[in-house]
């Protein structure tokens, strides 16, 4: 399974009138990728859209799609108010299920760390034996390595009814320890948390 994730930085107060054209982009540009999520930042660097996109295991379709937006005079149909964009391909762990279209939300926290070079395989061991006494709290989207880009990023999403119930969740976890999975801390090198919330056309809400 594969996923791209595009981010997209806009001009500030840009946002509003820009979601209507990148739905229609979304809806008519040929694709081979499904939408799976559309979200705004809410917390963190705000004007920015978080795009989630499955691939299945069609790596020649994802890298089909990041070259046509590359070679394209409007990128997604918002290139003149986007100030920045990536675009990398990611692969989930492997225990956890595909991201499905579906009411999970409306919150998500978009958690992303950068990887030391030896921490990826005993990150991914860790949320597989920590995974099953967090899932009565929550459950996350996704848990997921970047295969593209720069250094290797994990990037883990988890839906929350709303951002007082994600506090809730995160300290009963902590408090009961059952998250986070013990381990060593230089696993990791940057961790960064933002708060998205769905536009009204994300598959995912």
């Amino acid at each position: 399974m594969l996923y791209d994730v595009t981010i997209l930085t806009l001009r500030p107060a840009t946002v509003p009138a820009a979601l209507p054209r990148l739905q229609q982009w979304l809806e008519t540009a040929p694709q081979k990728g499904e939408l799976l999520g559309c979200w705004v930042a809410d917390v963190g660097l705000l004007n920015t859209i978080f795009l989630l996109r499955g691939y299945g295991e069609d790596r020649a379709g994802l890298l089909a799609d990041h070259a046509a937006v590359t070679e394209s005079e409007d990128p997604f149909g918002i290139g003149d108010v986007t100030v920045a964009r990536t675009m990398d391909a990611y692969q989930p762990f492997p225990f956890l299920p595909p991201i499905r279209p579906g009411n999970y939300g409306p919150v998500y926290e978009v958690r992303t760390y950068m990887m030391a070079p030896h921490g990826l395989v005993p990150t991914m061991e860790g949320w597989e034996a920590t995974l099953p006494g967090r899932r009565p709290l929550s459950n996350p989207l996704v848990g997921m390595y970047s295969v593209t880009g720069a250094g290797t990023r994990f990037i883990h999403i988890w839906p929350y009814a709303s951002a007082s119930d994600r506090y809730r969740i995160r300290t009963e976890a902590q408090e009961k320890g059952l998250w986070p999975p013990k381990g060593r801390t230089d696993r990791l090198t940057e961790m960064k948390s933002e708060l998205y919330l769905p536009t009204k056309f994300s598959p995912t809400q």
